[in-house]
C-alpha cells in the first residue's frame, strides 16, 4: 500500500537529503554535480526543504566519551501521577547531564538518556536531582556498555 507523504517532495529532494544526511558539510557545488544540476538550484531546493521544516539545520557531534563523560545510561521514570509530567519534565530540562527525553508508552511515563563521567557521577545524577524531583515516583536504570547503531534516518525512495 502506497502512503502519500506529508509534504511534497520528489526522488531530487530525496537525492539531495541522502547526501546530506550522510555528510551535512558537503559542498552545494559538491552536491549539485552528484545531481546534474546547478548549485543555485540546490540551495533553492535545500532552503525549502527547510522552510518545510524537513531539514531544521546542521549540526557537529561531539563525542562525549572524549570529553570525559564515559557513562551513557537510560533511565526510565515512573511517576506519581500523570498530571505531574509538566512539572516534571521542566525540571529534567535544567539537568544537564540529560541529553535526551522521551515521553513513552508502557510502564514508564518518561525515558531519558543520561551522560556521567562515570557511574558516582551517574549515581549523584540519579539521587540528588532526577530521583529529588517532585513527582518523579522511582526510576530504573540501564546502563548502555556500547552504541552498536547510531545513524541518521534513511532517506528512502518512493514506492
Amino acid at each position: 500500500m502506497k502512503t502519500k507523504n506529508a509534504f511534497q517532495i520528489d526522488s531530487l529532494d530525496r537525492k539531495i537529503l541522502s547526501i546530506l544526511t550522510k555528510n551535512a558539510r558537503a559542498p552545494f557545488l559538491e552536491v549539485a554535480r552528484a545531481c546534474n544540476i546547478s548549485g543555485a538550484a540546490i540551495h533553492q531546493r535545500v532552503q525549502r526543504l527547510m522552510r518545510l521544516g524537513i531539514i531544521s539545520g546542521s549540526q557537529f557531534n561531539v563525542d562525549p566519551r572524549k570529553l570525559g563523560y564515559k557513562t551513557c545510561a537510560f533511565v526510565g521514570i515512573f511517576l506519581d501521577n500523570a498530571a505531574l509530567f509538566n512539572n516534571v519534565s521542566e525540571k529534567l530540562l535544567k539537568i544537564s547531564e540529560i541529553t535526551q527525553c522521551h515521553y513513552i508508552t508502557g510502564q514508564w511515563a518518561m525515558f531519558v538518556e543520561v551522560r556521567t563521567r562515570d557511574n558516582e557521577h551517574l549515581r549523584v545524577v540519579l539521587a540528588d536531582k532526577i530521583q529529588a524531583i517532585k513527582g518523579v515516583s522511582r526510576t530504573e536504570t540501564f546502563i548502555s556498555l556500547d552504541v552498536l547503531i547510531d545513524r541518521q534516518m534513511p532517506v528512502l525512495e518512493e514506492d
